[in-house]
C-alpha cells in the first residue's frame, strides 16, 4: 500500500479519504456477514447446531453511523430560557 503523507493534505483531501475508508469498510463488513451466513448455512445443512444472532445495526445504519456529519450546518443548541418571574398577590 502507498504511504501517504496526512500531514500535507487538506482538509477537503482528508474528508474525502475517510469518506473513501468509511464506505470500503461498510462494504467490507456487509460481504464478511454474507460469508459468515452462507457458513452458518452450511452448518445448518450438516446438522450441526448453530447459534445465529440478528445484528445489531441494519447495514444501512451502519453506513449512515459512518458518514460523515455535515460540518456546513452547525447544529443549533437549544436557547436558554430566562428564569420566569412570580407575580406577587
Amino acid at each position: 500500500m502507498q504511504k501517504v503523507d496526512l500531514d500535507s493534505m487538506s482538509i477537503d483531501d482528508l474528508a474525502n479519504l475517510r469518506d473513501q475508508a468509511s464506505e470500503k469498510l461498510a462494504d467490507k463488513i456487509a460481504a464478511r456477514q454474507r460469508e459468515l451466513a452462507a457458513e452458518m448455512e452450511k452448518l445448518a445443512a450438516l446438522g450441526k447446531t448453530a447459534k445465529v444472532s440478528a445484528p445489531k445495526k441494519d447495514m444501512r445504519e451502519i453506513k449512515e453511523a459512518l458518514k460523515p456529519q455535515d460540518a456546513s450546518k452547525p447544529q443549533e443548541s437549544p436557547k436558554p430560557q430566562a428564569p420566569k418571574a412570580d407575580k406577587a398577590a
